[in-house]
């Protein structure tokens, strides 16, 4: 077989330094999968690409969820493989890119090869990080090169396994960050998380002149809570809250427990009317949810501000200060006898005074 030029394989090595630097600097695990799953299909010229992921460390198993692009898949079929399958420690031993035929061959009685075949992939890639499958990458259909044989060579797949053995090295990153940013109570993330994201989110939509919107979020009276009910029906409280929130975005979009009873929001590519009736639908399940402790029934409400972000209206505002306007605009909401959503058009920015701010603070 004829190998490669080494002009191509010097472009290559660029291509693989320029991946390599893109998925370091890559925190968010869906955006790092989703680059993973485009780089390998542009690379090896295929339809489609999908990876079953790890999920959480307590689901033991890999999910392929969103995961995927252009890869035709069964409804009937759960697309979950267990940590502990013969298919994921046959890979492992393995290490290297198979056909579906070559892992077949190997495993030839396995309910989760079958999941694999379903997809109908053309080569089979796992993700290994010290000696450990932390993904499996399936290419789709090959695109026709005109040059006759579709199967993969050498160089080929020396490639794709390179591509996987920086992306399994990412995905261990993201995961580290993702655990490491998340609140245990509430499954949302830290402020300072939120903050990195909101950063790279501002600075993509002023780039592709798009737009973005944060809501804040407080729990009414929550201090009487605590005091009425105690610090652990406070944590439920919370909590039931938060899981309110998470359901009700979407999956590109971020909610963050800000501190204490305060929560943030980041709803890409929406102006601040659509995100208004995203914190109002939110904040009307939360007033109609049966919130029961103990055998106590409790009414819960919560305020909201809404701050838009885009070129046109305030490009140069820090992440702080979106998220500080649409704080005022919470406080707005909480001056004005609560349970409610304010947006914070610029007149309201304006006439909103650190004053009024530290009144509505201490009402709460």
């Amino acid at each position: 077989m004829q190998g490669e030029t080494p002009e191509k394989e010097i472009f290559d090595l660029e291509q693989t330094l320029n991946l390599f630097r893109s998925l370091c600097t890559t925190i968010e695990l869906p955006k790092l999968i989703q680059s993973i799953l485009y780089t390998s299909m542009a690379q090896m010229r295929v339809t489609g690409a999908g990876l079953f992921s790890i999920g959480t460390l307590e689901s033991g198993c890999f999910r392929l969820g969103v995961n995927v692009v252009n890869l035709e898949q069964d409804p009937a079929v759960k697309y979950m493989i267990p940590m502990k399958s013969p298919l994921v420690s046959t890979l492992a031993q393995t290490a290297h890119p198979v056909t579906p035929a070559e892992l077949r061959s190997k495993i030839t009685v396995c309910k989760d090869m079958d999941t694999i075949e379903s997809l109908a992939p053309t080569l089979i890639i796992p993700l290994i990080f010290r000696r450990r499958v932390n993904g499996i990458l399936l290419l789709g259909e090959r695109i026709e090169s005109g040059e006759g044989d579709p199967a993969y060579t050498d160089y080929e797949k020396k490639q794709i396994a390179t591509l996987a053995s920086l992306g399994s090295i990412a995905i261990n990153n993201a995961s580290l960050v993702e655990i490491s940013s998340t609140d245990m109570m509430t499954h949302l993330k830290y402020k300072y998380y939120f903050y990195n994201i909101l950063s790279d989110r501002m600075e993509a939509s002023l780039n592709s002149n798009g737009i973005l919107s944060v809501i804040m979020f407080d729990i009414d009276f929550f201090k009487k809570v605590n005091d009425s009910y105690g610090h652990n029906c406070g944590d439920y409280i919370l909590a039931t809250v938060a899981s309110i929130i998470k359901k009700s975005i979407r999956g590109k979009d971020l909610a963050a427990r800000y501190g204490g009873e305060e929560f943030t929001l980041l709803l890409s590519g929406e102006n601040g009317k659509n995100a208004c009736k995203v914190a109002e639908r939110i904040r009307k399940t939360v007033e109609a949810y049966a919130f029961d402790y103990q055998g106590q029934k409790i009414s819960i409400t919560i305020s909201g501000g809404v701050a838009e972000f885009s070129q046109e209206i305030n490009s140069m505002l820090s992440p702080e200060e979106l998220v500080d306007v649409a704080d005022k605009a919470l406080y707005i909401s909480k001056n004005k006898g609560r349970n409610r959503i304010t947006f914070a058009y610029p007149v309201v920015q304006a006439t909103m005074t650190a004053s009024e701010s530290e009144q509505a603070a201490e009402s709460n």
